[in-house]
């Protein structure tokens, strides 16, 4: 079995190398850029995410648990989504935990790449739809809306 820091390496490696494809407008898979502006630094901060799409609203859910993004984006309220050279403004609001567990349970099926990573880190116990909808307590789920003007 792998290293934590041995993953945390792998995992870095490849959101450098997802990052770098997608401004080069060659996106990967389902993935877009997610970027937030930093709680502490206030600098913008780019992780991939694979957003989820539930009766014509996409969600972004959390893969790893603790992540900077999750943070990041309580604080900020709102980001920025890119799919290759395309860019939308979005208010990203958390989902209340008792909400999550249909949103979570499409994962799996729009998402069957992504789902190692929540098997990997302890999210959810199996693959299946129900283990992701049972994973609602430890793991945050935001919704995206274009983002408005002030």
């Amino acid at each position: 079995m792998a290293s934590a820091h041995a993953n945390s390496v792998r995992h870095k490696a490849r959101n450098r190398l997802v990052i770098l494809l997608h401004r080069a407008g060659l996106p990967v898979g389902p993935m877009q850029l997610l970027t937030v502006t930093g709680r502490k630094s206030g600098l913008p901060r780019t992780t991939p995410v694979a957003p989820v799409v539930v009766d014509g609203t996409r969600y972004i859910v959390q893969a790893y648990p603790n992540s900077d993004w999750v943070k990041n984006a309580r604080v900020a309220g709102h980001g920025v989504l890119e799919r290759g050279r395309r860019r939308q403004e979005v208010e990203l609001v958390e989902v209340p935990e008792e909400q999550r567990g249909r949103i979570l349970r499409e994962f799996p099926g729009q998402n069957p790449r992504g789902v190692g990573a929540f098997v990997r880190n302890g999210l959810v116990d199996s693959p299946s739809p129900e283990s992701f909808a049972a994973a609602a307590p430890r793991c945050p789920v935001f919704r995206t809306a274009p983002r408005v003007a002030a």
